[in-house]
């Protein structure tokens, strides 16, 4: 897969989770995909997206940085929403908060197959103060 066939199919992929289509996620993500150095497979790598949008009804994925050096991409994701409750421990209760996301990922017969992710917790953190 080139560079460029990796870019366009990572922006499909983000498309993808914007639009909530779960059932063309399989197109995107491999039945064995390990988040974070666990294997948690399809269903659970749908599961944790689904729980991200029903705790942050108005979550969009931007993509502010992106370098394609197939099989892998690395991306900086830009998050401007608004959490029910908690989000990653933090008592954030609606109030609209910005942060980034820098991860990883390794696509294996052109889907993903390994993601390194780490949120930005000290920018939420900065916001609640």
């Amino acid at each position: 897969m080139t560079t460029a066939e990796l870019s366009d199919l990572y922006r499909g992929y983000i498309e993808c989770l914007n639009d909530q289509d779960w059932p063309n996620l399989m197109r995107f993500v491999h039945d064995d995909v390990h988040y974070n150095g666990e294997r948690i497979g399809l269903s659970g790598y749908r599961q944790m997206l689904e729980g991200d949008f029903d705790a942050i009804p108005d979550l969009h994925f931007d993509i502010e940085l992106l370098i394609a050096e197939p099989p892998r991409i690395a991306s900086r994701l830009r998050f401007d929403c608004t959490p029910r409750g908690m989000l990653f421990g933090l008592p954030v209760n609606g109030r609209k908060v910005r942060f980034t996301e820098n991860v990883f990922y390794e696509f294996v017969d052109g889907r993903i197959h390994r993601v390194w992710s780490i949120i930005d917790k000290a920018a939420i953190e900065s916001q609640l103060e």
